[in-house]
């Protein structure tokens, strides 16, 4: 029933909603790092790229990184359920796999979106960062949150330990943003650089975000449509390994 379910993910987005308060380190270091960052690397590329383009970088680059270095603030979700020795508990009630999915991302969602309004408002504010075409934006970032709540979940729902978690969402974040030209511009990178970088999300978010401040609509669309199609993939992966013969959740 429509209600029910409805019922089940309002009670399940609080749940999620009181563990994030209660352990309030992770989400707030993801915050407020990220405005360091970008403070104390714009002089870099600024000096080497002009204002604009420089606090352009600076932003994107900030934005990009960081958001893949909270996919932690995703998976986390799934593996403390599991660490926590309650996933047994919800095995045992009526949530189906993709009830549990929605309501564990929800707040995670929210998290992320935050972040990079958060980002995107202190380089407006503070570095002058014209935004002239913020319904572009707009998609984009939805988007990337949507592609970073797949992967970060799946990741979750694989692995078994926080140290095997951490290692996961650190060193992939770190080289997905580094090969998809988030930190570096590709064309100051090795060529194989270059041809391997589409095959990063954070390639796309980053080119996403670069063609929505520029009002490229052709581009936002292929970026957003590339990083809906990694949620999808990442998060039909995730409900596969979470559903039983039965259509409950499993064991993990």
């Amino acid at each position: 029933m429509p209600r029910e379910s409805a019922a089940r993910l309002a009670v399940l987005m609080r749940h999620n909603l009181l563990l994030m308060v209660r352990e309030p380190g992770p989400v707030l270091s993801r915050m407020i790092l990220p405005l360091v960052f970008v403070t104390l690397l714009r002089p870099l590329y600024v000096s080497g790229q002009g204002r604009t383009a420089g606090t352009e970088q600076a932003v994107v680059g900030t934005l990009v990184t960081f958001s893949l270095l909270a996919l932690g603030i995703c998976g986390s979700a799934v593996l403390t359920e599991r660490l926590g020795r309650t996933w047994d508990r919800l095995r045992a009630t009526a949530l189906r796999p993709a009830e549990l999915l929605v309501g564990k991302v929800v707040p995670a969602f929210a998290a992320l979106l935050v972040q990079q309004f958060l980002i995107v408002g202190f380089g407006v504010c503070v570095f002058g960062l014209r935004v002239p075409y913020p319904f572009l934006l707009l998609g984009v970032l939805l988007s990337w949150s949507c592609a970073l709540l797949g992967i970060g979940t799946l990741i979750g729902v694989l692995v078994r330990s926080a140290g095997a978690l951490s290692a996961a969402f650190d060193i992939g974040g770190m080289l997905l943003s580094s090969v998809g030209g988030a930190l570096v511009p590709l064309d100051a990178l090795p060529a194989w650089v270059s041809d391997a970088a589409p095959a990063s999300p954070g390639y796309w978010a980053a080119r996403g975000v670069r063609a929505a401040l520029g009002g490229d609509t052709y581009t936002v669309a292929a970026a957003c449509g590339t990083l809906l199609c990694v949620a999808l993939i990442c998060g039909a992966l995730a409900s596969v390994r979470l559903r039983g013969r039965s259509g409950r959740l499993v064991a993990l």
